[in-house]
């Protein structure tokens, strides 16, 4: 059997980017600006991203594209037969995320149907954008029907394989989110106090830096790249073998941090246009931003746009999450893609039902005070998705051996380590010592070990 590839070089570029751009993104990368002083989170943002986001990143594909298989049998050759639990691992991950997104993505698809139908702009007190808030998550119907709806959306593209599907409709989704940023940034730019937006995000304010600060800057840089689920592996495994990874690789780097950069300058722009603070939390996207939506002129326009924004983020990124299943399946099980993407599909909507519901029917239904949607999301987010970064990096580091994996490389790359020879220093050191160092950092930060 033909394995699946790439159709492009730009194809793999905006796949792997649509992976990385979601919700981290457009909702929680504003919101840590906001908490942590602007710039100088930002700022400390990028050291991070160097030292555990990027390596992390390239090791992942770097295994993928190596073996050409899904994640388990990956592992497994490089590792030997005790390492297939690690890739099986990553699966599980991506498709407990899977599960969980989709029902939070219902929610903004949700949000989205609400500013179309001219919902989320004319709101006269705050307290309204709040109590309409709460009106649709009691609502169980709306949740879980959104949530069928948008892994409706997943799954269609998925059906397709992997260049008619997954590449060909990223190649309309990601231009598409950039055309509405640039929109949401003009937009704001042009308010009258814009400014004060953008002092609050490009001045430095390095009073407000703590390590607790640098812990969360450590854990954005890593999580916001969709590493640790099988999906960097997966995708990885659709790249010729001759492809330069690095400069592959690079421009997703910074399509991820753009997208997190414009959703800022576009979110602060409206907020401190509108006289709100900057530090709404969570609550920025579903009780700040229509409030600030119904004091300004084109509120509607504004509101459909930034919904829609969120909408492709989300989705772009539920495809990844779904894909290593539906590779694994097809791979060790024989499946024809079809039979796979039902699957796969059906089983992360019945395991995302729970959490759709948890907000209303299930909310008094809890173990430790945590809702089902609080363990799925701990275990994945907070356990599972950690684990599985610090196995592929020792993997690559140790296991394999931190000089073949950089031999590796170096193939269809060699012109680019010529010209930069510390790149070779720079992933012998992050593969092997840095970055192992740094995800259990965050991943013991996460577990409360650092209070």
């Amino acid at each position: 059997m033909n394995r699946a590839s790439w159709g492009s070089r730009l194809g793999f570029i905006l796949a792997v980017a649509g992976s990385a751009v979601g919700l981290a993104n457009i909702w929680r990368f504003p919101y840590l600006v906001g908490y942590h002083g602007g710039a100088a989170f930002i700022i400390l943002y990028f050291i991070c991203l160097a030292l555990i986001g990027f390596p992390t990143f390239i090791a992942e594909i770097l295994i993928g594209r190596s073996t050409q298989t899904n994640p388990d049998s990956a592992f497994r050759q490089l590792g030997g037969k005790n390492w297939s639990w690690g890739g099986k691992l990553t699966i599980i991950t991506g498709f407990i995320v899977a599960s969980f997104y989709s029902a939070v993505a219902g929610w903004i698809l949700g949000y989205f149907i609400e500013a179309a139908l001219g919902n989320l702009h004319l709101f006269t007190e705050p307290n309204q954008v709040v109590d309409y808030h709460s009106t649709l998550m009691n609502t169980p119907w709306w949740g879980v029907l959104f949530h069928f709806i948008f892994m409706m959306g997943a799954t269609s593209v998925l059906f397709f394989g992997v260049r008619n599907g997954i590449e060909r409709g990223n190649k309309i989704m990601m231009p598409l989110l950039f055309v509405i940023l640039f929109l949401l940034v003009a937009q704001g730019l042009s308010m009258p106090n814009a400014k004060e937006g953008l002092t609050f995000l490009f001045y430095p304010d390095w009073s407000v830096i703590t390590p607790a600060t640098f812990l969360i800057a450590l854990s954005q840089a890593f999580f916001t790249l969709s590493v640790g689920q099988g999906t960097l592996v997966t995708y990885g495994s659709y790249l010729k073998k001759e492809e330069n990874l690095i400069t592959s690789a690079f421009p997703i780097i910074i399509i991820d941090t753009l997208v997190s950069i414009l959703a800022s300058v576009a979110v602060f722009t409206i907020v401190f246009s509108t006289g709100l603070k900057p530090d709404a939390g969570p609550d920025l996207l579903f009780h700040t931003l229509p409030w600030a939506f119904s004091q300004i002129t084109g509120g509607y326009f504004l509101a459909f746009l930034f919904f829609l924004l969120v909408t492709i983020a989300a989705l772009t990124s539920e495809i990844s999450a779904l894909e290593p299943l539906i590779a694994w399946l097809v791979d060790e099980k024989g499946w024809k893609r079809t039979k796979a993407v039902l699957v796969a599909g059906l089983g992360a909507f019945c395991l995302g039902i729970p959490s759709a519901l948890s907000f209303n029917l299930l909310k008094e239904h809890t173990w430790q005070d945590q809702t089902f949607f609080d363990w799925t999301h701990w275990l994945a987010s907070d356990l599972l998705i950690p684990i599985g970064g610090i196995l592929a990096v020792i993997l690559v580091g140790w296991k394999w051996g931190a000089d073949k994996a950089i031999n590796h490389l170096m193939q269809g790359a060699s012109v680019t380590f010529k010209r930069s020879p510390w790149l070779k220093i720079y992933f012998k050191f992050c593969f092997k010592y840095c970055s192992p160092f740094l995800i259990l950092l965050v991943f013991l930060s996460i577990i409360g070990l650092f209070r």
